[in-house]
């Protein structure tokens, strides 16, 4: 067996598209993005007797306060069987490249279900260790969706199916981008949305860069509610084989009471069936499913409409540099710490009643 730089697109994808363990991030259309994502991309195969045997995309990152460089391989390596030698193969390789380019670490977050017991013992022989600070969120909403629509319809939360109906009643028309200025206005509403939710948004050449690349081989979808003409939300969807995965939602500030993004998930449901699609990733929910914990809002909108959850397999990282990784590693904790504190400080806030609340509330307990 042999790794070697894998430049055929349709080649690679075939093999990841065709594994369990693919994801999105790891088929090759991922590895075009590096203008966005941060820079220098890696796409190592295991080949073996002419077949690609796995795969591995990383991403030559770099870390912010230390400015010292680590690859990442988002939701892989892809290998099928984690105990036999391909993993050790594309591991040794990707270390090796990492080493040429002083990293100080190689991270991988493999897209298998968490507690896997074949590839926890192999990440360990090959001398990686967990890291509780995931990149990629590792929980997700999923939807079987090989069911008739009647069924899947039948499956969600009564309330789901009403806004669902409520919204097509109401004159909201969803539509698949095709004009050139559809990304404009995705982009536009996306803007709003990371405002008003307070969340950080590539440039909008990201997301016009995935509709492009993945939309030349019918594998992503923009998909618009418009209202009157007014659009009024928007979502993509991108596929990696058998599944599809809601990737990024926007909504205007206006006719929210129109229920627009419940039918745009009916639809994107639909448009996923139709390509013969499987499962319906909803993508990132709360890790932990309590109330207080950052996402969960998310959790209580995507579960209505059918589905579970899907834990993956905790961060690993292997150190390439142990005095660097350390100091990562507090850098880590501390950035996490305050994101943390920042997010109960928010909810404290929203649980706050309102100034006229509050004088409401005293003038009741003062009045005689």
């Amino acid at each position: 067996m042999r790794v070697e730089i894998i430049s055929d697109a349709d080649r690679w994808n075939r093999f990841v598209e065709a594994s369990p363990a693919g994801n999105i991030p790891q088929t090759f259309e991922w590895g075009e993005l590096r203008d966005t994502l941060g820079g220098e991309v890696l796409r190592l195969g295991a080949v073996e007797d002419g077949e690609l045997r796995g795969a591995l995309l990383a991403i030559v990152g770099h870390a912010p306060l230390l400015r010292r460089p680590y690859l990442y391989v988002p939701r892989g390596p892809v290998v099928d069987d984690p105990a036999g030698p391909t993993l050790a193969a594309l591991v040794a390789r990707a270390e090796a490249e990492g080493r040429r380019r002083h990293a100080f670490m190689l991270k991988v977050e493999p897209s298998v279900p968490d507690g896997d017991a074949a590839w926890l013992a192999a990440l360990r022989r090959l001398g990686f260790r967990r890291n509780r600070f995931a990149t990629h969120p590792r929980r997700s909403w999923v939807l079987d969706i090989r069911p008739s629509e009647a069924e899947l319809l039948a499956g969600m939360k009564e309330k789901w199916r009403y806004n669902i109906r409520l919204a097509e009643r109401k004159g909201v028309v969803v539509r698949a981008a095709a004009a050139p200025d559809d990304v404009d206005t995705f982009y536009r509403l996306y803007q709003e949305t990371a405002a008003r939710d307070g969340f950080f948004i590539h440039p909008q050449r990201h997301y016009a860069d995935i509709l492009r690349l993945y939309g030349a081989r019918d594998a992503a979808v923009l998909l618009l509610a418009e209202y009157e003409g007014t659009p009024i939300a928007g979502l993509i969807v991108v596929r990696c084989g058998p599944v599809a995965t809601y990737m990024f939602g926007a909504s205007s500030n206006q006719h929210r009471n129109r229920m627009p993004n419940h039918l745009l998930q009916w639809n994107a449901i639909r448009w996923a069936k139709a390509r013969g699609c499987a499962t319906y990733d909803f993508r990132a929910i709360a890790e932990v499913l309590d109330p207080a914990e950052d996402l969960y809002s998310l959790y209580t909108y995507k579960q209505g409409f059918g589905g579970s959850s899907i834990l993956a397999l905790e961060t690993h990282d292997k150190p390439l540099n142990i005095p660097v990784y350390w100091a990562y590693l507090r850098s880590l904790a501390l950035k996490r710490a305050l994101d943390r504190r920042h997010h109960e400080r928010e909810l404290r806030q929203r649980a706050a009643p309102a100034p006229a609340a509050k004088e409401r509330s005293a003038a009741s307990t003062t009045a005689p």
